[in-house]
């Protein structure tokens, strides 16, 4: 008799994800090195809270990486912003060894303030791992994002009203070299904790999932669940399916816009108004936001509203002035050119 269905699901994700990771390592080994060198280990940690997603995602890769060759480490991070998160990662470090991880880690990180309470703990806890993963030679560290997640992601980006790239959600692969794999975004919450349920794997619920101060838990609790009650149970797997149909155009888009940029500019490098203006309006404000962005605006501060303001200097000329954008960046219209420099 097979494992139970859900425990199946979750290691059938992370073989998937394993398979690829030791494949790209392989390749990278080969090709570095001399024919008389075998190619290393490799180590593949995974981000763990304690929580559901991650515990099963944890117990599936301590199963699943030592039948490929595979080390297994274990990262989790004490945010610091509760009494006792100490203590609970230390916990989680102890779950995490006796899923039989090694290395099993816990850092603790100081969580500013910036873009909110969501986004700094957010970025506090990247910074944390893409430091472990650099200091223990990992190829790649796993997140526990599942589809319920990537479904409030896309609707947190729609409400931001910031175009498909918002609405594409969390990717499978992302970070430099593509270091963080989402291998349960086609998996629901509820498998994942059923995974735990029945290999009796303690998991803790964080408070702040339930915290209506958070907006990402309000949407859990409220807005989701009215979503499905309005439209049905299929609103979060066409939520995550959005997301990935989003992600191919925004990708396809992104491809032509690198491709025509270099046909816009004239010999000095400036942008013409006029072969702006020839462009699709998608294209056309991809390559603004990348010439905004090289002159020094912040791309987390440069919103859908700034590039509009710039494209109305091409497609809405009237004699307007400068237009003033994030990282003291101007944009103006000079001779039929579009220039953007620091101002």
């Amino acid at each position: 008799m097979g494992p139970h269905p859900a425990v199946a699901a979750i290691r059938l994700a992370v073989r998937r994800v394993l398979h690829d990771i030791l494949t790209a390592h392989t390749a990278e080994q080969i090709s570095g090195q001399t024919t008389h060198e075998r190619p290393s280990e490799p180590l593949v940690l995974v981000a763990c809270s304690g929580g559901a997603d991650s515990v099963a995602l944890a117990s599936a890769l301590a199963f699943e990486a030592p039948k490929l060759g595979i080390r297994a480490g274990g990262i989790t991070v004490d945010h610091g912003l509760q009494p006792g998160s100490d203590l609970r990662a230390e916990e989680v470090v102890l779950r995490l060894r006796e899923l039989g991880l090694h290395p099993a880690e816990s850092v603790a990180v100081s969580v500013g303030r910036g873009g909110g309470p969501e986004a700094a703990a957010r970025d506090a806890r990247y910074a944390a791992l893409d430091v472990a993963a650099e200091r223990l030679g990992a190829a790649a560290i796993l997140l526990g994002h599942t589809r319920d997640d990537q479904a409030e992601t896309v609707l947190l980006g729609l409400a931001r009203g910031s175009g498909i790239r918002s609405l594409s959600g969390m990717a499978a692969v992302s970070g430099a070299g593509g270091r963080y794999r989402r291998p349960f975004l086609h998996i629901d919450r509820q498998t994942a904790r059923k995974a735990c349920m029945v290999q009796s794997l303690p998991v803790w619920d964080d408070p702040h999932n339930t915290d209506p101060a958070y907006t990402r838990s309000r949407l859990r609790h409220e807005g989701l669940p009215a979503l499905e009650k309005a439209l049905g149970k299929g609103v979060v797997e066409a939520l995550a399916r959005t997301a990935q149909l989003s992600r191919d155009d925004a990708d396809a888009l992104d491809a032509w816009a690198s491709q025509a940029e270099a046909s816009v500019r004239d010999a000095s490098g400036l942008l013409e108004c006029a072969k702006l203006y020839a462009l699709p309006p998608a294209v056309r404000r991809r390559i603004l936001r990348r010439a905004a962005i090289e002159a020094g605006a912040p791309a987390g501060s440069l919103f859908a509203r700034h590039i509009e303001e710039v494209d109305r200097l091409i497609t809405g000329w009237r004699g307007q002035g400068a237009i003033n954008l994030p990282g003291k960046v101007v944009a103006q219209r000079q001779g039929g050119r579009l220039v953007i420099r620091q101002g």
